[in-house]
């Protein structure tokens, strides 16, 4: 059987709350020990940067993708297993998807807003059948999961939209829950 890999979409900031890199260091950390490779926008800055660290730190395999215009902003972090420089955020998206088994988002901005919704929407158009999680933090996503809520209630979307994605509250809860979702 083959190595499993875990994209994670995360903020190139670390955010006012300590506690957001520590479950970014905390994600890769369990990634490396559970054998799976992490895929990620493959800057070196923010929880981006801390997952990434943590996994390499760890032993683990990582695979970084990022467009050539934020290699200085992002700080592109070319100690990777595998670094690939792509011409546009949207390859940049697709290469990361194409080579996941599964999907995490932790707290992170516009960005992570952004991939976040583009594989839900691939998911909900039945483009995919990756599991999606939303790892939340202090409650961080809270707001996201309710307006997915409104957006059902209100009649654009269908109740099944709910059901692609999951929230876990811990680390634990995501190893747990990506260990049932992989095996």
């Amino acid at each position: 059987m083959t190595a499993r890999s875990v994209c994670v979409f995360c903020g190139a900031r670390p955010g006012r709350d300590p506690i957001y890199m520590q479950d970014a260091t905390a994600v890769g950390e369990m990634l490396a020990a559970a054998g799976w490779r992490l895929v990620y926008g493959a800057g070196d800055v923010g929880l981006m940067g801390a997952t990434a660290r943590a996994v390499q730190e760890a032993g683990g395999e990582t695979f970084g993708v990022i467009p050539a215009h934020l290699v200085a902003w992002e700080v592109g972090k070319r100690d990777l297993t595998r670094y690939i420089v792509v011409e546009t955020m949207h390859e940049r998206k697709k290469v990361m998807f194409m080579n996941s088994d599964a999907i995490v988002v932790l707290p992170g901005g516009a960005g992570s807003l952004d991939e976040f919704f583009e594989v839900l929407t691939w998911r909900q158009l039945g483009l995919h059948q990756k599991p999606i999680f939303l790892l939340n933090t202090e409650g961080y996503w809270t707001p996201l999961i309710q307006l997915l809520d409104h957006v059902v209630t209100q009649g654009f979307a269908g109740d099944n939209v709910k059901s692609f994605v999951q929230s876990v509250e811990t680390v634990q809860d995501l190893r747990m829950a990506l260990r049932a979702a992989l095996s």
